[in-house]
């Protein structure tokens, strides 16, 4: 699996703290469109910031935010596609001016059906998918209710039907991981993908 550091050391801001598990906030925020800048309980044991911070500060920091519910929906798959490309198309990724900017942007979309279906076949459907875009990566969170631990399925049978998901996830990412909460239902599998050069 991932390191579940969400981008490279003194990249992009502080290390992850510590490894005691514990969480450091997660409560969520109390307007649709933001969530608290406290990190989550990562799986391993160490935390993991999360990409929602208040707007305000995301529009200072230069990142943007959008967050896509899921409740009462059908065609979830479909849904959270379109939602990524019309994010897309307002952060300038589409349309793609060239074949490496154009696979980057397929490469999102193909992570986000990637992790919505994994919340659908493995944990009753997705809740909620955020989708951050800064100069340098986009970060995915899909968040459910299941305790399941999503991992790429070991060994990897290229030839055979179904189990690709997290494998292709981890095949495009930068990195990937999932965020719990301690005492909160459920998890939050995000994924980064570097912006086309």
């Amino acid at each position: 699996m991932s390191t579940t550091r969400p981008f490279s050391p003194g990249d992009r801001g502080r290390e992850p703290s510590g490894a005691s598990g514990a969480s450091e906030g997660g409560a969520p925020g109390t307007g649709a469109a933001e969530r608290d800048a406290s990190a989550a309980g990562a799986s391993d044991g160490g935390a993991v910031p999360s990409l929602r911070p208040e707007e305000s500060a995301e529009a200072s920091a230069g990142r943007q935010v959008r967050r896509l519910d899921f409740e009462g929906r059908s065609g979830v798959v479909p849904l959270a596609r379109d939602f990524a490309r019309q994010a897309l198309y307002a952060w300038g990724w589409m349309p793609a001016a060239t074949a490496d900017q154009r696979a980057a942007a397929e490469d999102v979309l193909l992570v986000v059906s990637e992790l919505v279906t994994n919340a659908c076949l493995h944990a009753e459907g997705p809740d909620e998918m955020w989708i951050a875009c800064d100069n340098k990566v986009i970060r995915i969170e899909v968040t459910d209710k299941g305790t399941g631990q999503p991992a790429p399925r070991t060994p990897h049978r290229a030839g055979r039907p179904g189990g690709h998901g997290m494998f292709i996830v981890q095949r495009l990412c930068l990195d990937w991981g999932v965020m719990r909460t301690p005492g909160v239902a459920g998890k939050t599998v995000w994924a980064e993908l570097g912006a086309p050069a």
